[in-house]
């Protein structure tokens, strides 16, 4: 078995060396660093993740706390994540709560035990209890999707995006605008998104009719589900529904297209999320780009500030883009 002095006599460098290249950290001359990585080339060698944890009481591995592997936002966050964190050398543990609040406390404690090195959790509920436990933990968190004060976070401007959606709408000669949504103990989905839509609304002197507003799971189904409400339940139909996802807005798109009406002639919609199969849905979706992947590197740069005890931000609002699309 090849060790580090082994790999340091080959070389004709000390053992403090070899540790520096393999670790990427302090001082090397270029022609030590070349002899070094030369011999562990040659010899195969493989360092001790183990050992080199006992020694330097990192275990190089960030907890990844998602709440479903299904869509594409968390996925997307997930790549950005990887991307950053493998340029350190660190590796990431992933625990997938299914959108159950329970297991999210649960894998906080999990992940603790697993000595992971920090936490990243994708947020879907601020509840009081959640943040309570993280505030207690002694570990670094940093949390994406949603706002909460004392805590890391890496998050977007929903309540504007929502503004900003809406008002397409209405530029576009709508005022009579629907709207699929999703649970409010979601603050940034579920609360913000809607608060943005119901403020335009009213800054333009448009009334919302109850049967317009309408609310899913995050899935297709109930997108369809809602869709079938508004069309069925409404005294005075709209002519553009505003979906909080694009998943939402496919299922609704897909109920519209089943019972004949036509979009965007009869019924304009739009989701946020940017998802790949946006554009292709027929006709293809409006939507919003979120940078999902960035955001997943930005709460791995601070994360790892928090790690190595340099200065980091506590608090990151990430820009978005409209994608103008045929379903408007």
């Amino acid at each position: 078995m090849v060790t580090i002095k082994d790999i340091a006599e080959r070389a004709g460098v000390s053992r403090s060396t070899v540790s520096r290249v393999l670790n990427h950290s302090g001082y090397v001359s270029e022609d030590a660093r070349k002899r070094v990585e030369k011999v562990i080339e040659e010899t195969g060698y493989v360092p001790s993740e183990y050992a080199k944890s006992l020694r330097t009481k990192k275990t190089k591995v960030i907890g990844v706390i998602l709440p479903t592997i299904q869509t594409e936002t968390p996925s997307r966050i997930v790549t950005g994540l990887g991307r950053e964190l493998s340029k350190h050398g660190y590796q990431i543990l992933l625990a997938n709560t299914d959108h159950d609040k329970e297991k999210e406390m649960e894998y906080l404690d999990l992940l603790k035990v697993r000595q992971v090195d920090g936490m990243v959790l994708i947020a879907t509920n601020t509840e009081p209890e959640l943040l309570q436990k993280m505030k207690k933990m002694d570990i670094p968190i940093v949390m994406i999707g949603q706002e909460a004060e004392d805590i890391v976070h890496v998050t977007y401007d929903d309540y504007h995006v929502a503004r900003d959606l809406t008002r397409y709408f209405i530029n576009k000669g709508h005022k009579k605008i629907a709207f699929i949504g999703v649970d409010e103990t979601d603050r940034a989905v579920g609360y913000l998104r809607k608060k943005g839509y119901y403020d335009e609304m009213a800054a333009h002197g448009f009334p919302v009719e109850e049967e317009w507003i309408q609310q899913g799971i995050f899935d297709i189904d109930s997108g369809y589900e809602a869709m079938e409400k508004i069309m069925t339940r409404s005294q005075v139909l709209p002519t553009a529904t505003f979906a909080v996802t694009d998943r939402l807005a496919i299922g609704a798109m897909s109920y519209l297209k089943k019972h004949g009406v036509k979009v965007p002639t009869d019924m304009a919609i739009a989701g946020i999320g940017a998802s790949e199969i946006s554009q292709y849905v027929d006709p293809p979706l409006m939507t919003v780009d979120y940078q999902n992947e960035k955001a997943g590197e930005e709460a791995a740069k601070q994360i790892l500030a928090h790690i190595n005890s340099k200065v980091f931000q506590k608090k990151i609002v990430l820009d978005y883009r409209l994608i103008e699309r045929n379903s408007v």
